[in-house]
This record gives C-alpha cells, sequence and structure tokens, in this order.
C-alpha cells in the first residue's frame, strides 16, 4: 500500500522542521490529521512534541504561555497561533476533567494513549509518516466513534468525553462503538461534575452539525437526564392531536431538521416547545392541547439558556422567536405591520423559517394551507418593508426631542405619545408625516 501523504501548511511545516533540527521529534497531531484523512479543511493544527515546553520556548521568537503545567506552548508565526505540546502522560483525574499532573515522556506512543477517540489518535510529519497506533484509519474506514483503549476510563478522566462522542457522530455521520456506547450509559451520571460552559460548547456544535437528530443518541444514553432533562420530558410527552404525528421530543428533532445548520435557529426549534409538558391538558375526547405554551416556553428557554451561560444576545433572540413561533396574523395589512412592531423586526425574517420548520414536522394535516398562509405572510412582509413603512419608534417622523420642545414635560409623557402615534402610523402608513404628527402631538398635549 502507497505511504499517506498529508499537505502540511508551509507555517506547520516550519515549526516541525526547527524541532527536527534542534535533536526533537514533531509531529502534527490530533483534529487535524483526522479531517486531512478525510478530505476536510482543517480548522487549526495543533503539534506535539518531545521538546519541553521552555526548549519550545528558545526555539521561537514569539511564543504564548498558554499552559506551561500541561506541557502546552503556543508558537505565534504572524498572527496565526499554533499550540506546540509536549508528550505526555496523565496523571490521576479527580474531577473528570484535568489531570492533578503530567508527567513528560520522550514516546510519542505513549501520549497519542491518552487521547479520546481512536481518529484524534493519530500523528504524522513528513518524515515517519503517518502513525496510528490504535486503528484510528480503519474507524474513519467504517465510521465509527471508538476511544483510545478503556472507554470507562478515558471517560472517567474527562466525562466530557461522552458528549462529544455524540457530537462527533453528528458531525461526520459516524456511530458510536457498542463498548464506548455502553460505558457511557454507565458514567453519564458523572457529567453533572463538568461545568456548564463546556457542556454548551458540544450540545451547540452538535446541533449545528448536519445531523442535528443525532439528540436521539444524546437522550437514548442517558446524557440528556444530566445536562437537558427538560428534553427527556418532551420526548416523554404525546401529542393525540391532528396537527401531530410525533411526540414533543420528535417533533422538536424533526424541527431542527428542516432548518439551516444556524445557531439561533437549531436552538430555536430545539426550544419552542419546551414548556409543552407542563402546559399538557386532555379534553374529554381524550384529545391534548398545550394552551399559553410559547409565552410559559419563553420564560423556561431563558432559565435553560442562562444554566448553559449562553450569552445574552444568543438568549435574547431565541426567547423572542420562542415566544412568537405560534403568532399567526390576519393576511390584512395593517394587521400586519402592527404584529411585526409587536414581535420586532430583529426577529424577521427568522420567523418565516421557524414557522416553516414548525409545520414541516407536523402531521400532513393542513401541511399545505399552513405552508401557503407562511408564504403569504413573508410576501406581505417583503411588501412593507419595500414601501418603506413606519414600523417602530426611530421610523416616527418625529422624536422626543420634538415633543420636548412642544412642552412635553416627562420622559414618560413622550413615551406616552410616541407610542399613540405610532399606532395612528400602523393604521395608516401615509400619516407618518412630520407637520400632521406635529399637530396630533399638540392634541395630545
Amino acid at each position: 500500500m502507497a505511504a499517506i501523504q498529508i499537505k502540511i501548511p508551509e507555517k506547520v511545516k516550519f515549526i516541525l522542521d526547527n524541532l527536527s533540527l534542534h535533536g526533537y521529534e514533531a509531529y502534527a497531531v490530533g483534529g487535524c490529521i483526522r479531517d486531512s484523512l478525510m478530505g476536510r479543511q482543517p480548522e487549526d493544527w495543533d503539534i506535539t512534541t518531545s521538546a519541553k515546553p521552555l526548549q519550545v520556548k528558545e526555539l521561537f521568537t514569539r511564543t504564548v504561555d498558554t499552559g506551561l503545567q500541561h506541557g502546552t506552548v503556543t508558537v505565534m508565526l504572524g498572527k496565526e497561533g499554533f499550540e506546540v505540546t509536549t508528550y505526555r502522560i496523565d496523571g490521576e483525574y479527580t474531577d473528570h476533567r484535568h489531570p492533578k499532573e503530567v508527567i513528560f515522556t520522550p514516546d510519542v506512543l505513549e501520549d497519542l494513549k491518552r487521547r479520546d477517540f481512536t481518529i484524534n489518535a493519530m500523528a504524522y510529519n513528513e518524515t515517519k509518516g503517518l502513525i496510528d497506533a490504535f486503528g484510528g484509519m480503519e474507524d474513519l474506514h467504517n465510521g465509527l466513534i471508538r476511544c483510545v483503549g478503556n472507554p470507562a476510563s478515558r471517560f472517567q478522566e474527562d466525562a466530557l468525553r461522552m458528549l462529544r462522542a455524540v457530537r462527533f457522530a453528528a458531525q461526520l455521520n459516524f456511530t458510536v462503538a457498542p463498548q464506548t456506547e455502553a460505558a457511557i450509559l454507565q458514567l453519564a451520571p458523572n457529567l453533572d461534575r463538568i461545568s456548564a460552559e463546556r457542556v454548551r460548547t458540544e450540545l451547540v456544535k452538535l446541533l449545528v452539525s448536519p445531523h442535528p437528530e443525532r439528540m436521539r443518541d444524546v437522550y437514548a444514553l442517558g446524557i440528556t437526564k444530566v445536562v437537558f432533562p427538560e428534553f427527556d420530558e418532551m420526548m416523554q410527552t404525546e401529542q393525540n392531536h391532528m396537527h401531530h404525528c410525533y411526540s414533543v421530543g420528535e417533533h422538536v428533532i424533526h424541527s431542527m431538521e428542516h432548518t439551516p445548520q444556524d445557531k439561533i435557529l437549531r436552538l430555536t426549534m430545539l426550544l419552542h416547545d419546551i414548556a409543552k409538558p407542563s402546559c399538557k391538558t386532555t379534553d374529554s375526547d381524550g384529545i391534548d392541547h398545550f394552551y399559553g405554551h410559547p409565552k410559559k416556553g419563553e420564560e423556561i428557554a431563558r432559565k435553560i439558556m442562562q444554566r448553559l451561560k449562553m450569552d445574552g444576545n444568543t438568549i435574547q433572540r431565541v426567547c423572542a422567536l420562542v415566544r412568537w413561533h405560534d403568532e399567526n396574523p390576519p393576511l390584512e395589512e395593517v394587521r400586519i405591520r402592527k404584529t411585526i412592531q409587536k414581535i420586532g423586526l430583529d426577529q424577521y425574517p427568522a420567523i418565516f423559517a421557524v414557522k416553516r420548520a414548525d409545520i414541516l414536522a407536523q402531521s400532513a394535516f393542513r401541511r399545505a394551507e399552513k405552508l401557503a398562509y407562511v408564504d403569504a405572510y413573508e410576501s406581505m412582509y417583503e411588501k412593507i418593508l419595500a414601501q418603506g413603512h413606519c414600523l417602530h419608534l426611530k421610523q416616527l417622523a418625529v422624536t422626543g426631542r420634538d415633543l420636548l420642545q412642544l412642552g412635553a414635560v416627562q420622559g414618560k409623557q413622550v413615551g406616552e405619545i410616541l407610542n399613540r402615534l405610532l399606532a395612528e402610523v400602523l393604521e395608516e402608513p401615509a400619516k407618518n408625516d412630520r407637520a400632521y404628527l406635529l399637530t396630533q402631538a399638540r392634541k395630545f398635549l
């Protein structure tokens, strides 16, 4: 079989050659090798070496002490940084995340042995070629996520690896190996010791992957029970209603499949029906109803995203889309204008993607009619925008300063009058005329 060749970027080659020139071993390692072998463009390139951190620092002009205690130095070449880590053996893990100590080793195989999955435990340089001691290439060929060595040991070291296993499966459309799955089922409770930030990062990567339906695996393996128990409630909540054909959880999964790989949209679909389990009622005919679930869903979604330490902008946007995903105004321009103003222009056009995904994940009952409504709604929205209709206070032809000059004496009165003027303009866009609005403002004063 022909030797495997990987094209290494010039800057990475410079670092490898410089280390080799001074008598040290060095390899590109981990995800960059996996991605290269799959024909994918690596996001970054990590390097592992027999040189110790201080020796690495001596060989390069600009370095950053990223984690000297764990053997990592970042070598800066121009504006790019490359992590260079000394071969190491990890000591005992007491927090399911960090080893208490690391021991530097001259043996690259010892370093590769401590890594999470076989497909991430390969190293390469142009002199020695591919180092693959644990069957990473075979697992790549077979589409398998398999731990290096004993899966229970790998997950005891860092519990987050259990969620990472499913995340890689979702990104690469691979299968998690049976022994690795069995260890996750046994050890998933250890994830309660992992920080919310690390869980969030892996969860979002899974959601925006080509296969968000792998949330089923996260549920089946007992991971959501620990990090996202509300999802378990959705999976266990049936919807006996003509508009639905799935449980709440399955509906949510199908809806994510009908959205682009966008963080806001995928999070919205994940959370849009989060309140249905708590809002469920069943009438005398055995039909299920979920009255008030969008408003309550906004509250629950906010708490979940705050718990996962998501940024304020993401929380705000997702909560607004969850709150209004079921809002269906009559197809009249004045009602559409008022709805846009109420929901907020920032939620458009995303709200249409949310509505379509929601409909496509329901039963086929009146589906064509529902989709036609969304098309008409979006068409009217675009027409209103094209006509330049006033949709919020900032677009009014008068300002708060104008009202103060007319004699409005306090901020509260200014706000009340501006909102009354906006209400008029939403009814009749032609009234967004400075002279007319000032005349009306005088009457209100």
